[in-house]
């Protein structure tokens, strides 16, 4: 039985007794369910601040790039489809296209970094840093620890990509790479939550 075979065979059992399969290794999802909590707490936290001064947010609101915030929501969701694309290629057992596609992906990562850094550098040119006042500390807040975990992601997608040239994978070699797709997903998906959150509420 190849390797490829032993991905096919170890996910049959679920299939055929109609249970659902859940990507990656247990603790992949412990690592994304906490920290998806704490940004809950983050979020939560913004809101009951904001309530308290709703004029003072509105008002720094308006400094902010809205055209760069969608052209990173465009960009993370489009390397979340190519992520997808991927992980499907490799479980089908047709893995050829898988490392294009995280290249992609890695692409629209590292387009998102340049402009949240363009978007810093106008920020501070401008004299707002996070001491500026109670919103863009928050700003600064979320949307550093948001870049944090992107910059991490793009650290596993290079993983990814290596494992992806590999022309067959074991059971815990695709349980790991689907892992790391699933932690790429939360990065997109904490941003779908920041990006309205502090771009176009009022």
């Amino acid at each position: 039985m190849s390797a490829t075979q032993v991905v096919h065979s170890a996910a049959a059992p679920d299939q055929a007794a109609g249970r659902n399969h859940i990507p990656g290794e247990a603790g992949i999802w412990i690592f994304i369910l906490g920290d998806m909590a704490v940004f809950a707490v983050l979020f939560g936290t913004f809101l009951v601040y904001r309530n308290k001064d709703v004029a003072l947010f509105d008002s720094s609101q308006l400094h902010l790039n809205t055209t760069f915030g969608l052209i990173n929501t465009l960009l993370l969701l489009v390397s979340s489809m190519l992520v997808v694309l991927a992980v499907t290629a490799v479980r089908r057992g047709t893995p050829k296209p898988a490392p294009l596609l995280i290249a992609g992906a890695i692409g629209c990562g590292l387009a998102f970094s340049a402009l949240k850094v363009v978007e810093y550098i106008g920020k501070i040119d401008a004299g707002i840093t996070p001491q500026t006042n109670t919103f863009y500390m928050f700003y600064f807040l979320l949307t550093g620890l948001h870049w944090f975990h992107l910059l991490l992601g793009l650290v596993v997608l290079s993983y990814l990509l290596v494992s992806a040239r590999r022309k067959t994978h074991t059971a815990a070699q695709f349980a790991w790479f689907e892992g790391g797709g699933c932690f790429w997903h939360m990065v997109d998906l904490l941003w779908i939550a920041l990006f309205p959150l502090i771009y176009l509420l009022n």
